[in-house]
């Protein structure tokens, strides 16, 4: 990935669609966190004594709530917060959380830089955990898949607007993972952690010519519409448990709504309203 990876993204059409990976377009978020980020953080830690506390909290905060898709680094801050709240000392936990409150960029390089330019035994930790994280999911081979209906939704849509992955998982496996399941035939740019928050991403490209409410934002979870908010995107949310029915809507219901412009306003609300009755 190049030093900036918005350098080579033109516009071709009128319309842009960015859509996240992990949990809305890959059904790979359960597995990751049960097989590789949770038993990682018990491991490289060492919190054995506490697991029976530390993988409830994880899944919560990762998978089952209004943080739903959060950062690596921000849930990690939040765990070894939520232990030095029960008393489990966790040293230089502290260095980590500030690090992640703070950080512009939370990803692998960023962290590595941290750790070079003089961060402590905080910071070091968290990257040899998150360099595990990586390392486990890599081991656990071929057993992400797209959702259903999620392929062909995306060729649809490409169709008719220019389109771009917009993810915070690691950018290596997230280009591998697409690739191999020929869903990159039908994005033009793949956005993972390296390029930068969510955030920072849809601004970018929706600063590169695209008409107000020309720019919609596919995800599962609540930090995805935080991200569209922010840069003045639409949002269309994939559903847990209802995965295959929101992508099939979104091909007959929501993109003619998007290219008409009628997706603003009560429609959009009507769609947001069922999100937040998921994620409490």
């Amino acid at each position: 990935m190049s030093a900036n990876p918005f350098d080579s993204f033109v516009p071709h059409k009128e319309w842009l669609v960015c859509v996240d990976s992990d949990g809305c377009a890959m059904d790979t978020m359960d597995s990751k966190h049960h097989t590789a980020f949770c038993p990682e953080l018990i491991r490289v830690y060492g919190l054995e004594a506490y697991a029976d506390i530390i993988t409830p909290y994880w899944m919560e905060v990762n998978l089952y709530s209004r943080t739903r898709g959060v950062n690596r680094f921000k849930g990690l801050a939040a765990t070894l917060h939520m232990l030095e709240q029960r008393g489990v000392c966790v040293p230089h936990a502290q260095e980590l959380i500030h690090w992640a409150d703070t950080a512009p960029k939370l990803s692998n390089p960023a962290l590595e830089q941290a750790v070079a330019a003089g961060g402590g035994e905080g910071l070091a930790q968290a990257l040899e955990w998150s360099r595990a994280v990586n390392a486990a999911v890599a081991a656990m081979g071929d057993d992400s898949k797209p959702f259903p209906g999620c392929a062909g939704a995306l060729a649809r849509v490409h169709e008719y607007a220019d389109t771009a992955v917009v993810s915070s998982a690691n950018s290596e496996a997230l280009a591998e993972e697409w690739t191999r399941h020929r869903l990159a035939d039908h994005m033009d740019v793949v956005l993972g952690q390296d390029a930068g928050t969510k955030e920072a991403c849809l601004t970018a490209l929706s600063a590169k010519g695209y008409a107000a409410k020309h720019v919609l934002m596919v995800g599962d979870a609540l930090g995805d519409l935080a991200a569209a908010q922010h840069a003045g995107a639409l949002f269309y949310p994939i559903l847990v448990g209802s995965e295959e029915m929101s992508w099939n809507r979104l091909v007959d219901e929501a993109l003619p709504r998007f290219l008409a412009g009628t997706f603003d306003g009560d429609y959009q609300e009507m769609l947001l309203k069922e999100q937040r009755a998921i994620l409490k």
